[in-house]
């Protein structure tokens, strides 16, 4: 709770769209836990990325404006805004890669997946080089922002507790996955109409980050790709793990795990280069 409200203070101090924080109470004789209090952003909130609520008209628009926020948010000085030990800066790819495979491989209840394995083995040796630190969310979907309730305009980001400092490539493609995911997955467009629906292609949107960013091109896209997708399975490979030890039962972790053989294969799609933007 303290680190979420202090990110979002951080963040309001410099006007980007966040809710504003209004107290963090540190004393669990409250409610039994810590716990904060922030502003009520009205607005729209879409769940569904083709945006079937907005006139088509609008659409690119709402996209336009992810897109000027994610950007404006790697563009950030973390250190100027008081965040320099929000989190371990440099080696990023190799941390969380490593993270993420140990997961994967110590879960030995959930199995083994043959994508999954070679993931594990080529994502190390194909680590792009060059560091780059930044503020990144860690979870910027269209589902958690806050649109204006009539206007193609971003009001809030909501749910910051996976920010961190880490490189601006794995969060803006972690976003720009959803281009590549099914819909029936995560909610995604991949297979979808894009020119009937009004929304722009993948290479538009990626070209609209990188013209923002300062960026010629994203040398090593598919890598980055595959993180992404791979960072997933994992987590899905885990719930899988905890349904076979009992501990998670729900209809939604069921309906992940079923998908879980198709997400790997996504994820060594982008790896072994069939998938280029």
């Amino acid at each position: 709770m303290e680190r979420e409200a202090r990110v979002l203070r951080a963040l309001a101090s410099v006007d980007f769209p966040v809710a504003k924080v209004h107290g963090l109470c540190t004393d669990d004789s409250v409610i039994g836990t810590w716990f904060y209090v922030m502003e009520m952003v009205e607005g729209r909130i879409f769940w569904d990325t083709a945006l079937p609520q907005v006139d088509r008209s609008q659409r690119a628009a709402c996209f336009d404006a992810m897109n000027a926020t994610i950007a404006r948010l790697h563009g950030l000085d973390h250190e100027t805004l008081g965040l320099r030990d929000y989190g371990r800066p440099g080696n990023y790819f190799a941390r969380q890669i490593t993270r993420w495979s140990r997961q994967y491989q110590n879960d030995d209840a959930a199995g083994r997946d043959p994508n999954l394995d070679r993931l594990v083995e080529w994502l190390p040796a194909n680590i792009p080089s060059g560091e780059q630190t930044c503020l990144v969310h860690g979870d910027f979907r269209v589902d958690n922002l806050i649109f204006h309730p009539t206007e193609p305009r971003v009001l809030a980001v909501l749910d910051w507790e996976l920010s961190t400092l880490g490189h601006p490539l794995a969060d803006f493609t972690y976003h720009s996955m959803m281009y590549r995911m099914p819909p029936h997955i995560v909610t995604g467009l991949a297979g979808r109409d894009l020119g009937a629906l009004g929304l722009p292609t993948e290479s538009d949107y990626v070209a609209a980050y990188c013209r923002r960013t300062g960026r010629a091109a994203i040398a090593d896209y598919g890598f980055y790709m595959a993180f992404n997708f791979f960072r997933l399975a994992a987590i899905i490979h885990g719930i899988k793990g905890r349904m076979i030890r009992g501990t998670a039962s729900s209809a939604q972790a069921k309906r992940r795990v079923e998908v879980l053989p198709e997400l790997a294969a996504l994820a060594w799609r982008q790896a072994s280069g069939s998938e280029p933007v």
